[in-house]
């Protein structure tokens, strides 16, 4: 790297499906809070990627606020919205309603610019009914996906990266997302997957999978760099017959990106046991 010391910092950290009655849901909140703010201080920014809750109730956002003041974060956190958003199952409109009003948004999809780099955010519109395809799968909009058109249209004659955020991981991405319940993942997972690849230093972080970052190709590039954000609550793996399952339910992990001028790197944090996670450290050249 050119430099030893980054331009700036973020973590991205996704599915802590926190409820009222799960008190360590709660815990594993607070305690990824507290070691991200060891590990760096000046952390310019927090992006939360989905299933901040687990049952879509208001009284969960109420107490996630109150452990997100109770505990240091970057006054540049972000959210997006996730499957489990929708789970009070009391319609799109009034799921989509109670996270912006907790996250102060004005949609589920929007931009901001730091340190003068683009973050885009995405975010499903719908969700289910249970037993059709679209349980649990990201659906955007026509308006959403001519948004993010005009949005890459804007951007990509410059070298910088784009950090682009979306819970659900985009189809035959991230290891395993080509099992049958991944593949309807993202319903308009080609406009997406076109649209970024017109820039040229596109990074898709997706979480959704809680799959254990010690996993092999959690980071893959395909065009754009598809990464999957582990999960603070549980991680998972494979079950050997073709599925997934919870492999450690003590697991809370994220990601720690450093943006430098000639690379990005990006690092999982185990914060169950405060380390580094080996398996996951990438180098980005741009």
């Amino acid at each position: 790297m050119s430099s030893n010391k980054p331009i700036f910092s973020f973590f991205v950290i996704s599915d802590i499906q926190l409820t009222e009655l799960d008190v360590v849901s709660q815990q594993k909140l607070a305690s990824a809070l507290q070691d991200i703010h060891e590990v760096d201080p000046q952390l310019e920014a927090l992006i939360i990627n989905g299933d901040l809750i687990n049952n879509g109730e208001s009284k969960s956002y109420e107490i996630f606020k109150k452990i997100m003041d109770e505990n240091p974060h970057p006054e540049k956190t972000y959210y997006t919205i996730g499957n489990h958003e929708f789970f009070k199952n009391d319609g799109n409109n009034p799921s989509i309603q109670r996270f912006l009003d907790f996250s102060n948004l004005q949609n589920v999809y929007g931009d901001v610019m730091i340190n003068e780099y683009p973050f885009l955010f995405l975010g499903t519109e719908s969700w289910g009914p249970v037993g059709s395809p679209t349980k649990d799968s990201a659906v955007l909009s026509e308006q959403q996906l001519c948004w993010l058109e005009d949005k890459v249209n804007a951007l990509k004659q410059d070298n910088k990266p784009v950090f682009v955020f979306l819970h659900q991981p985009l189809p035959f991405s991230t290891y395993e997302t080509d099992i049958e319940y991944y593949q309807n993942g993202v319903i308009q997972d080609k406009e997406v997957r076109n649209h970024l690849s017109e820039l040229k230093h596109a990074f898709l972080f997706a979480g959704h999978s809680h799959w254990d970052l010690r996993n092999p190709n959690m980071l893959v590039e395909q065009g754009t760099t598809f990464v999957s954000t582990g999960a603070i609550y549980n991680t998972w793996g494979p079950d050997g017959e073709g599925g997934d399952t919870v492999v450690n339910s003590d697991g809370s992990q994220g990601l720690y990106v450093q943006v430098f001028d000639d690379s990005i790197r990006i690092t999982g944090r185990d914060f169950a046991n405060k380390q580094w996670i080996q398996e996951f450290d990438h180098k980005i050249l741009l």
